[in-house]
């Protein structure tokens, strides 16, 4: 089964999810992500599963550099400064220069825990005025903060799928004749 959340049409009467709901949202993914990389631990945390696919600790340090960057460091930037122009970054040179791999789950854990803290405090702070407020990113255009706050719960559940996939990865060589019940031609 390999549903992918953007093909879902838009529908007119679904309202955004509240500034609540999205803390929630946040709060949930944290929750799963180091719930994970607690059962892993150091031994698996920095696998990586194949060339070019990023480890558990790696996939987390992105969430991150994408918090502090990309979400509530775009969102503060915009409360400062309302249509300010925006810049991407090279998310694949953070990740490489971070050496997240390398770290134990505990070091990256406080990391994280430190900096969704301040997101979540953020957003906590945010007025329905606050969500109409905007940036012109170079690359895709006008955001809002309504925008990056929804984009934040995708991006989240999109890394989380890919710290979970990473535990899998590891399982699959141990599962003998089992691997037919997923996959019935191998």
């Amino acid at each position: 089964m390999a549903f992918d959340p953007a093909d879902v049409s838009p529908v007119e009467d679904l309202e955004p999810f509240t500034i609540a709901q999205i803390a929630g949202l946040l709060r949930a993914s944290a929750s799963q992500a180091t719930a994970e990389l607690e059962a892993l631990d150091d031994d698996w945390a920095g696998w990586r599963p194949a060339p070019g696919e990023w480890s558990a600790n790696e996939a987390l340090g992105h969430i991150i550099e994408a918090d502090r960057r990309g979400f509530a460091g775009r969102i503060r930037r915009i409360l400062a400064e309302d249509g300010v122009r925006e810049a991407g970054w090279d998310q694949l040179a953070v990740v490489a220069e971070r050496r997240d791999h390398e770290k134990s789950v505990a070091a990256i854990l406080e990391e994280f825990s430190a900096g969704r803290a301040a997101g979540l405090e953020l957003i906590a702070s945010l007025g329905e005025a606050d969500l109409e407020r905007h940036a012109i990113h170079e690359r895709v255009g006008r955001v809002t903060v309504r925008d990056l706050l929804h984009e934040w719960v995708f991006h989240d559940r999109n890394h989380v799928r890919q710290i979970l996939a990473n535990g899998q990865a590891r399982a699959w060589p141990a599962m003998g004749n089992t691997r037919r019940f997923s996959h019935p031609e191998r």
